[in-house]
């Protein structure tokens, strides 16, 4: 499994706990232990604590995002794993401009199809494809550009 892959996992993993314990927890804390359980020898652990920061501090407005992009599932009745990609996946589409959109979404959708439901991986291509063409244009180019360098 690729570092970067491995990280989002991690990420996702740790906000799924945290949500459904009702953000009891810290959240720095169940990402330290995650880390220390699931990727002990990873090079950047940084990345992980990156996007966890950037969807806490934002998750009041990619809450509010889920739910004008998914008008019809009401945000306490998306699935916890589906609730929390996605939550990972708009931060990244949206907020950290990291990678390019379409590996943001991608990255979103296939862990979906591994740890969601049968139509999880469905659903998040949905909700982050809507955004998608949501984006500005500059953004776009800029981000396919990215992927033609990265080929």
């Amino acid at each position: 499994m690729a570092n970067r892959h491995l990280s989002r996992t991690i990420v996702m993993q740790s906000l799924y706990e945290w949500d459904f314990n009702d953000r009891v927890r810290p959240l720095s804390k169940i990402v330290e232990h995650n880390v220390k359980q699931f990727a002990p020898g990873l090079d950047d652990s940084g990345f992980i604590f990156d996007l966890i920061k950037g969807v806490e501090q934002h998750m009041a407005e990619i809450d509010q995002i889920i739910v004008k992009t998914a008008p019809e599932w009401p945000l306490d009745q998306i699935t916890v794993v589906d609730r929390n990609i996605l939550r990972l996946g708009i931060y990244e589409l949206m907020f950290a401009h990291e990678v390019p959109p379409k590996v943001a979404i991608n990255e979103a959708v296939e862990l979906g199809k591994a740890f969601g439901g049968e139509s999880s991986g469905k659903f998040i291509n949905g909700v982050l494809g809507t955004l998608y063409k949501q984006l500005p244009d500059d953004v776009k180019k800029a981000g396919e550009a990215a992927e033609v360098g990265k080929a």
